[in-house]
């Protein structure tokens, strides 16, 4: 779609649509590199609760490389170096990320408004960068086939953004990539997560724990004086759960996690607590000519492991490495942007195949059954096995094909 002629125009080498995680990280190595770069947010400051902020030693690697690592780690966050799951009572270590060659042998915990923050505060640093909040993308602009840049809706009006070169960092819902018309593979997900949060007590166990029963499944994230919590539901069942009552579910949490008690009836109502409706899919071009998606944009992520931010943040430091050289010149061509889904796909196809498995093997069949639940083999085998925690440890932590900052 062609922009209007009275419309406010901006030019830019490069612009971001989204500043999640991928977005920030991506705009902050190219004006590092002195490419002139916009990233558009449509909200008015990062500060939304329940989303992911799981940052793993692959992404502290990468801050490493920058020289944040020290500053980054003096922001309020929680550390764990081990992962457990608690199956009909009994506990089980299944990941140590303690033996990780890596600088930071632990997860951090942080709120993602403080990562993004910390990402725009260095950012800004650079001439060549620029943050424009309530900036809302609603359709791009096309010439000859290419994508010339975006159209933007703002509270001062009407914005076009004309750049060399587009990247959609906007999210699983991205609408640059359903403008772009870009073909979606569907992996399916057989869940949904319900997200709230429950004051913590200093008595509270410390590490991430996952606590499975007959048909539920509990995850519980650390945030110092609360917990994140995430409800696993079977897929489409939410309003079944609701017609239940909201004292029914907060028994059904209290069964979880007794030592919670009687904060689960700080739920005053359906309110508090947020759906997630889960998603797997990738695309199968993850470009066009003058525009590339990167993060959930390409490639939505489950909840399973934690690992979408870092997997968005890995996607971004590879575009700036094979892409950044060329846009301190120039534009980058198709056969550049094929590059960056060719160095990503295989590690997030790899990625997603483990979310698949984790599903098929153990959250189905948790969430389908009746009676009383056992560990399946392989989770026990692996956590009498302290050698082979580390296993886990890797794939999570660092992933498949980690990138590095040049």
């Amino acid at each position: 779609m062609n922009a209007p002629p009275n419309l406010e125009t901006l030019h830019v080498r490069c612009c971001i649509v989204g500043g999640g995680p991928a977005g920030m990280m991506l705009g902050l190595l190219l004006a590092r590199r002195g490419v002139e770069v916009l990233v558009l947010e449509k909200h008015a400051d990062f500060l939304r609760d329940f989303r992911g902020d799981t940052i793993h030693p692959s992404t502290l690697e990468v801050m490493h490389e920058l020289g944040l690592l020290d500053e980054f780690l003096a922001r309020p966050h929680q550390q764990t170096q081990t992962v457990s799951l608690v199956v009909g009572g009994e506990t089980l270590t299944l990941g140590d990320f303690s033996h990780l060659p890596t600088r930071c042998k632990f997860i951090v915990f942080m709120p993602q408004w403080e990562f993004l923050d910390f990402l725009a505060d260095h950012a800004h640093e650079y001439p060549h960068f620029r943050l424009r909040m309530e900036a809302e993308v609603t359709d791009l602009i096309e010439e000859q086939g290419r994508i010339a840049g975006v159209q933007v809706a703002t509270p001062e009006g009407p914005l076009a953004v004309r750049a060399d070169l587009v990247v959609a960092a906007d999210g699983r819902r991205s609408v640059v990539r359903e403008k772009a018309g870009l073909e979606i593979h569907d992996l399916g997900a057989p869940m949904d997560v319900l997200w709230m949060r429950v004051s913590r007590r200093p008595g509270d166990p410390s590490q991430l724990l996952g606590r499975i029963e007959a048909g539920q499944m509990l995850v519980m994230i650390d945030r110092g004086d609360y917990w994140q919590c995430a409800y696993l539901i079977a897929k489409g069942t939410a309003e079944r759960l609701k017609a239940e009552g909201l004292p029914a579910f907060r028994a059904k949490l209290a069964g979880l996690a007794p030592f919670l008690g009687n904060r689960v009836d700080e739920l005053q109502s359906w309110d508090d607590i947020k759906l997630l409706t889960v998603a797997i899919d990738r695309l199968k071009q993850w470009y066009r000519p003058g525009l590339l998606c990167i993060g959930d944009a390409a490639h939505a992520m489950s909840p399973a492991g934690g690992v979408g931010i870092n997997l968005a943040i890995q996607d971004a430091v590879a575009t700036a490495n094979i892409l950044g050289p060329l846009l301190t010149r120039g534009s980058a061509g198709i056969e550049q942007l094929a590059l960056v889904q060719k160095r990503r796909e295989w590690p997030t196809r790899m990625t997603q195949r483990l979310q698949m498995l984790l599903q098929n093997r153990l959250i189905t069949p948790v969430l389908n059954s009746k009676g009383p639940v056992s560990p399946p083999w392989l989770i026990r085998w692996l956590a009498q096995r302290p050698l082979f925690r580390r296993i886990p440890a890797r794939l999570v932590g660092i992933g498949f094909r980690p990138e590095h900052v040049r």
